[in-house]
């Protein structure tokens, strides 16, 4: 009898990666563009990441409010996505656990992710799969963690053997409630110190 593999998702954002978009932009500008896009109007970027904007669209609305011309600014915003820095060794271990677990990066992202940050780090030689709320149009908050049920019944495996890397402790009670087991990652608890206590156990 075949036995699946249970599944480690992983996070991005806050786990893999510390690094933001727009911050080589003049720290004024920066600090603008936080204060619209993350602060007061946080719908536009939850409706990006739900896959209703593109990239460049959202450039766009970013240029005329904080005053940058587009062409500038989109060549800022692709090269930050294309420098974004993430643990080599980090990465080699997930890639080592591939062996035991079906191992999935699942990020609240935008199609800039996609486009210019997957390709430059070489993410699918690491995981077995990417999914991006983008293009799957959820966040793995919606409908209680349907995105989680999702692969779980994709591939085969009970949520009670499966587990979770995230540093939004929402995403990681959703997932304890639906049976998981997720690791709250923080910065003194790292993904390198989950992935650590993994390989000794």
């Amino acid at each position: 009898m075949i036995v699946n593999k249970p599944i480690l998702f992983c996070d991005f954002d806050g786990v893999l990666c510390y690094d933001r978009y727009w911050r080589s932009l003049p720290s004024d500008k920066h600090r603008k563009l936080q204060e619209i896009f993350f602060q007061n109007d946080t719908m536009l970027v939850n409706d990006w990441m739900r896959g209703k904007y593109s990239a460049e669209e959202i450039n766009q609305i970013v240029s005329e409010k904080i005053e940058v011309p587009f062409d500038e600014l989109w060549k800022i915003f692709v090269d930050d996505c294309q420098t974004m820095q993430v643990s080599k060794e980090v990465l080699e271990k997930l890639h080592h656990l591939r062996s035991q677990y079906t191992v999935i990066l699942i990020t609240g992202n935008m199609d800039s992710f996609s486009r210019f940050t997957c390709p430059v780090l070489k993410l699918t030689d690491y995981f077995d799969y990417i999914s991006n709320s983008y293009h799957e149009g959820l966040h793995k908050t919606d409908n209680h963690g349907e995105l989680f049920l999702k692969y779980t019944n994709k591939y085969g495996v009970a949520i009670k053997d499966c587990i979770l890397f995230d540093d939004s402790v929402k995403v990681n009670n959703i997932f304890n409630e639906l049976g998981g087991k997720a690791y709250l990652v923080t910065p003194e608890q790292n993904v390198q110190y989950y992935l650590d206590n993994l390989f000794n156990n």
